[in-house]
């Protein structure tokens, strides 16, 4: 007779009972690549628990998560997610983390708090690069983590195909911890290994228990023999049960996974489908039972000593309530009115507040384990961690925010919208760490830089949501200069009188090159006295003047230029006429000396999968790049990191089509490298576009 598996909650024979988690709410990451299902994922763990009455649905506009109104006008999450339930009496909060790599680094401040993650993938070949990516930093970061494998339902992969085919993205094992059911070319449920115990899913409904199908007895003894051989090369006793053919206690495959769990040496491996509830009870047990509590984390964080500690790893700006900064209590109290200190000064908290997806509801005072929000806190900021203590404690390791990789210019519809644009920036950037602002002093243009094309589309969005700010978007300008090629000497002689005192300025000048990145120097030879000492300085302002603007429209620079004669007049002579004749004598000889046009050249490092890395040259040598070589990239199994010169000027886009030839993976980093002359057609073509602008 079928059994329900609720009833089984709390019975010892699923060995969990004496292997009980971390005392204290604890703290779970869902991460994964984007459209793994990590929404839809936190809906069936709400609606499963109780903390809703039912699912939502992204594609319907109805789930907790990715509520805000840019989530769902684009139908992805845009932004981190964060939901508090209970299981089992249990408490538990829960963070969505973002799939798209727009929006990745929203979870990476929030990974430093979690005691554990749980990375939702597809049975997809394609996806194993993305999953790599998010692998690694857990990794590397000493996180504990699950892989639950969504749309089991859907995978056409034979399962002695699956863990191969996932494993490079690992370079711990992932140790399978269910085999599915399959009826009539579907998975209708699941053998977990652990306690050889067979369920079978219903909809709506918790799985059922069931005998095991004698069709799965081998296979289920195979799998169950891999999964505690891997469990065993960690532990001695168990290789010495297994060799010798004894049976191992249920007690003690529960243990050791739980314990190998946590230390990180495997990587566990549950099936399911968030989008029909299925497998979600089991893997709450075995957050309940194996993730370990805030103290372990307090551990790994390094703050076990602190009296108090709260990591701040999100910050949001609310329309009624203020500034709110989401943390994590690692260690010690803070209520309502508590004064706390961070490296950059105290605050006092005003309103301590439980979160879920955009509602903020008040509560009691927050003790070690609970994610919550504080209110008011203007000098925090994310990344930063707070205490109690009249002095700044240790600060926990907090990410360093993305570099940014596409960029728009920001024009303004209304320009008495300036000084609201700027302190509206400050608030996004200071919720969303990897953006930039920049004003380029050569172009005179404001910048916002971030991740991708989607990722400044949802932020100019909010701009105007939260702030009523609407801005055109224009092309990024690149800060061409001018220099020169050859020398030459000319008089600049400005003369005027219209009654009373006239000016008289006379500056003979020689202009020549410089080498390439040499700047400009200023030299005068002046002897007899013709040019006044007091003069001399009036003279290299009128020439640095002139230089911001030369003849083909641009800063000229890597020029020389020296006074070497000229006159005065005793009355009419004054700073502002040899400034004026300084300007006269450029504007005249600048022409003459064969001026050409520069471009910048960035150093690029591009990271991709090499299997993709003969694409991503072709990507550099379409776009005038100069591949200067390649190498591993330290750290990375089977991934290159490619060096290259690029014209600034063909930067554009260059992360859209690395991520096209790389699955979505590839990423850059750039660095001002020189100045290079520009000729022929394309010199032409920007000329023409400055004198458009001029004119």
């Amino acid at each position: 007779m079928a059994q329900s598996e609720v009833s089984s909650r709390c019975g010892v024979a699923d060995g969990h009972a004496k292997a009980h988690g971390g005392t204290g709410p604890r703290c779970i990451a869902l991460i994964g690549p984007y459209l793994s299902g990590k929404t839809s994922l936190l809906e069936a763990i709400l609606a499963r628990t109780g903390a809703i009455p039912r699912a939502g649905s992204v594609t319907a506009k109805t789930s907790v998560g990715d509520g805000s109104p840019e989530a769902r006008e684009h139908g992805m999450s845009v932004s981190l997610n964060v939901a508090d339930t209970t299981f089992l009496d249990d408490s538990f909060t829960f963070l969505d983390c973002p799939g798209s790599v727009e929006f990745q680094h929203e979870g990476c401040a929030a990974l430093t708090v979690c005691d554990a993650a749980v990375v939702v993938c597809e049975a997809d070949a394609r996806r194993v690069p993305a999953l790599q990516t998010i692998m690694k930093q857990l990794e590397d970061r000493g996180i504990p983590h699950f892989l639950f494998l969504n749309k089991i339902d859907e995978t056409t992969v034979p399962l002695r195909d699956l863990i191969p085919m996932l494993q490079p993205a690992s370079t711990r094992p992932l140790v399978l911890r269910q085999i599915p059911i399959w009826e009539n070319g579907a998975v209708n449920g699941f053998v977990d290994l652990a306690s050889e115990r067979a369920f079978v899913y219903r909809v709506d409904a918790p799985s059922e228990i069931v005998e095991l199908p004698a069709s799965l007895s081998e296979r289920e003894q195979q799998a169950r023999f891999q999964m505690l051989e891997q469990l065993a090369d960690h532990d001695d006793e168990l290789m010495e049960q297994l060799l010798s053919d004894v049976p191992t206690p249920r007690d003690r495959v529960f243990t050791d996974l739980t314990q190998e769990f946590r230390d990180g040496v495997i990587c566990p491996v549950f099936l399911g489908s968030a989008k029909d509830q299925h497998g979600i009870f089991r893997l709450l047990k075995a957050l309940r039972h194996e993730v370990p509590g805030v103290e372990r984390t307090a551990q790994r964080l390094g703050v076990e000593d602190a009296t108090s500690a709260a990591c701040v790893f999100k910050t949001l700006h609310t329309q009624h309530g203020g500034k709110l900064s989401v943390a994590r209590v690692l260690k010690g109290e803070f209520a309502d009115g508590t004064v706390v200190t961070g490296p950059d000064g105290s605050d006092r908290i005003a309103g301590v507040f439980s979160i879920r997806g955009e509602e903020a509801a008040k509560r009691g005072p927050a003790a070690a384990g609970d994610t919550v929000a504080f209110g008011r806190l203007e000098s925090v900021q994310t990344g930063q961690t707070i205490s109690t203590d009249r002095i700044a404690g240790a600060q926990v390791f907090s990410p360093v925010a993305p570099e940014a990789v596409f960029a728009v210019g920001l024009g303004l519809k209304d320009r008495k919208d300036e000084v609201k644009l700027t302190a509206a920036l400050a608030k996004l950037q200071e919720e969303d760490p990897s953006l930039v602002v920049e004003s380029n002093g050569d172009t005179h243009q404001m910048l916002l830089l971030g991740q991708g094309e989607m990722h400044l589309r949802v932020t100019l969005e909010r701009l105007q949501r939260k702030y009523g700010i609407a801005v055109e978007r224009q092309q990024r300008q690149i800060p061409y200069k001018e220099t020169i090629r050859v020398a030459t000497q000319v008089r600049g002689r400005h003369k005027k009188q219209s009654g009373g005192h006239g000016q008289f300025g006379d500056v003979v000048l020689e202009i020549s090159p410089l080498p390439r990145g040499a700047g400009f120097a200023f030299n005068e030879k002046i002897t007899g006295g013709v040019v006044p000492r007091q003069f001399i300085p009036s003279v290299e302002i009128g020439v640095k003047d002139y230089l911001q603007h030369g003849p083909l429209g641009f800063p000229v620079v890597d020029v020389a230029v020296t006074l070497l004669d000229g006159s005065y007049h005793s009355v009419d002579s004054s700073d502002m006429a040899f400034r004026q004749a300084a300007r006269l004598g450029m504007d005249e000889g600048l022409p003459k000396c064969t001026p050409v046009l520069l471009e910048p050249v960035m150093e690029v490092n591009i990271a991709v999968p090499n299997e993709a890395t003969a694409r991503v040259n072709g990507i550099i040598s379409q776009r005038r790049g100069q591949i200067l070589g390649f190498d591993s990239r330290e750290g990375w199994a089977g991934w290159d990191v490619v060096q290259a010169q690029m014209p600034a000027s063909e930067m554009e886009g260059l992360i859209v089509d690395l991520r096209s030839a790389t699955s979505g993976v590839g990423t850059y980093t750039a660095r001002f490298d020189h100045m290079a002359e520009l000729t022929g057609r394309l010199a032409d073509q920007v000329l023409a576009h400055q004198r458009n602008v001029a004119a």
